[in-house]
């Protein structure tokens, strides 16, 4: 530990959901979504997907599913609550056998086995099968340049998981660059999965506040901190 992640591409799409279908999502960790709007009756939910290159762990796919949510113990609302809440991390499936035990044993990440069919051309799009079963499929447009001044700094983030019956907080710090976001700019598709049902109780598929992609992320990952029990 650390383990170094030096070259992975991202892209992400964040979308507005209802805070109180987000909080039955994570209600069993815990832990207690980042509300805002009106009421607090909104929340983030973001998807993502990572192919990672060269890294500690090896060459994968990886497709995430997070939920923002608050620091143990806050009950922060609000736009600036958003500066300091982590992303917990619901879906996580992975197309290698090394990095799902490492990910399961050592941080408690909920990884799954998954197969990954990656379009990358014009408009770049990927689908997750599960078991067989298609999980969800993403298409992005291409999205505008940000200056690397804006977008090249260390941003440091917490992750948090729960898996079997244990809260795990993990650290990490990452440096994205080649950069590029869009408002809306990506359509999703549901399958049959079970992951899939729980994606469309967020409201999934509607339309995205922002997507992105990071042509590299530079990260490294800390130890796990048990929170409870």
């Amino acid at each position: 530990m650390p383990v170094r992640v030096r070259t992975a591409h991202q892209h992400t799409a964040m979308f507005v959901v209802d805070a109180d279908a987000a909080q039955r999502m994570v209600d069993y960790s815990g832990l207690q979504v980042c509300r805002f709007g009106r009421g607090g009756r909104r929340a983030l939910a973001v998807l993502m997907l990572m192919r990672y290159e060269d890294t500690d762990l090896g060459q994968y796919y990886e497709y995430g599913t997070n939920i923002m949510v608050n620091p143990p113990g806050s009950h922060a609302r609000g736009v600036r609550a958003l500066q300091h809440a982590g992303a917990f991390v619901r879906h996580l499936p992975v197309d290698q056998a090394f990095t799902l035990e490492a990910g399961r044993t050592i941080w408690g990440y909920p990884k799954v086995m998954a197969d990954f069919t990656v379009r990358d051309g014009r408009q770049f799009g990927f689908d997750v099968h599960i078991d067989g079963q298609l999980v969800l499929g993403m298409e992005f447009r291409p999205g505008l340049p940000v200056p690397s001044a804006l977008s090249a700094r260390p941003q440091v983030h917490s992750t948090y998981s729960h898996l079997d019956g244990v809260l795990r907080e993990t650290p990490g710090e990452m440096l994205m660059t080649g950069v590029r976001y869009r408002p809306g700019g990506v359509r999703i598709r549901l399958g049959e999965h079970p992951y899939a049902a729980e994606l469309a109780a967020l409201g999934l598929p509607r339309r995205a506040l922002v997507s992105s992609s990071a042509a590299n992320v530079d990260m490294t990952f800390g130890d796990a901190r048990v929170i409870s029990p």
